[in-house]
């Protein structure tokens, strides 16, 4: 064999090498009660949950407390399938984490509660088209 041929060889099972890998880590958006399933196997580094802010009945956001730290905080979160948790997180709140619209929270149980590494958030300001004829 020649050794551009060898070379070609190496250069695509290093490739799907790391096509395996990624996949390993990828992760799907989970419902709380998954996410306790999948960390009671211990195979989870982290897990996506998604749903929303509690809120009451008028729409205003509770269940938010601020931490012993007075940096980061504690909110209830509602999964796609109802199910609420609170989930801890060690950060300052995100600005517009209240007018949030959906909220994926990316982390690991810690015992019985949730602890979240990382918070992502889908404002409706940012994503609903704007009325440009409003007013005419």
């Amino acid at each position: 064999m020649k050794k551009s041929h060898i070379f070609i060889i190496v250069i695509i099972a290093v490739a799907v090498g790391i096509i395996v890998s990624s996949t390993n880590e990828a992760s799907t958006y989970v419902t709380f009660s998954e996410a306790q399933q999948i960390a009671a196997t211990g195979n989870a580094k982290s897990i996506h949950v998604v749903g929303e802010l509690k809120k009451d009945d008028s729409g205003k956001v509770i269940g938010i407390e601020a931490g012993a730290d007075k940096v980061s905080f504690s909110f209830v979160m509602v999964d796609e399938g109802g199910e609420e948790q609170q989930v801890f997180y060690n950060e300052p709140m995100p600005q517009d984490f209240i007018r949030s619209e959906k909220v994926v929270v990316i982390g690991s149980y810690k015992g019985e509660s949730f602890h979240a590494d990382k918070i992502l958030l889908k404002c409706p300001s940012k994503y609903q088209e704007q009325n440009l004829n409003a007013g005419v």
